[in-house]
């Protein structure tokens, strides 16, 4: 099971019929089915160090977060291209497959506060609804980009990428981490138990990562974030370096293999 309420009847009558139950929780803190469901588990996968401590310990095995192969190509190929352009700082801007209406907002107020403006090239992923306000910002400030309502080439986008500001959500965080880039979170405020908040907390609690909370999210605020990382690549890259300790490329390779033994196969 991996959560959610429609999970919850079939590892039930799994219980009941004998067999074997795995549970998988993507996010540092369970949902409540899989919190429900894991005084019947045999094994619960966890995604975080930080999870072990909410579940029942004898259980749990922190795997991961299984993820797309291509995504995992480039961590395991150890592949960087960083920047479109080697002049260019690459900002890669998402907001989750429906993109984040505060983020673009934010960003377009952001532009007019940033100086060099010619020294940065924004890769960004608007959702269906702002794609065309936020391109005509880019092109009133003559700043490069590259703005879709989504884009189907994650890694690539990921592999180019100098910083990324995005959601929390786990497979994001999983996939930056796995990556290794340098991001700036601003968490989803209405996530059940704010779980994307305490999921960006824990990179921003060992350095691998910064958070601006939607409330505090201004343009002001995220032009003097992204000038800085663009004048400080050292730093930057540190924290991107402290971001990929986290990441486990291969999460579904041990979640299986794991599978296996307890299956005695």
């Amino acid at each position: 099971g991996v959560g959610s309420y429609s999970s919850g009847p079939v590892i039930l009558m799994a219980w009941l019929l004998g067999i074997k139950i795995a549970l998988h929780e993507q996010n540092i803190l369970p949902g409540i089915t899989n919190r429900m469901l894991s005084y019947f588990a045999d094994r619960i996968y966890v995604s975080f160090e930080k999870t072990k401590k909410l579940a029942h310990p004898e259980k749990v095995f922190v795997s991961g977060n299984p993820l797309r192969k291509e995504i995992t190509d480039i961590a395991e190929n150890n592949i960087t291209d960083y920047g479109l352009s080697k002049k260019a700082f690459t900002v890669l801007i998402l907001g989750g497959s429906q993109g984040a209406h505060s983020i673009n907002i934010a960003i377009i107020d952001a532009l007019s506060n940033i100086k060099n403006k010619e020294g940065f090239l924004f890769v960004h992923q608007t959702g269906s609804s702002d794609t065309e306000t936020v391109a005509k910002a880019y092109a009133q400030h003559k700043i490069s980009c590259d703005v879709k309502p989504f884009f189907d080439d994650m890694a690539t986008k990921y592999s180019q990428a100098d910083l990324i500001i995005c959601r929390a959500g786990a497979t994001t965080v999983a996939e930056i981490t796995v990556i290794g880039r340098g991001a700036i979170f601003v968490p989803y405020p209405f996530a059940a138990n704010d779980h994307q908040t305490q999921n960006a907390k824990a990179l921003c609690d060992a350095g691998a990562a910064k958070m601006i909370t939607e409330k505090d999210l201004t343009g002001k605020i995220l032009a003097e974030k992204i000038e800085y990382f663009s004048e400080n690549k050292q730093e930057l890259s540190k924290m991107a370096s402290l971001a990929k300790t986290f990441g486990k490329p291969d999460a579904a390779a041990v979640i299986i293999n794991d599978c296996y033994k307890m299956f005695n196969i």
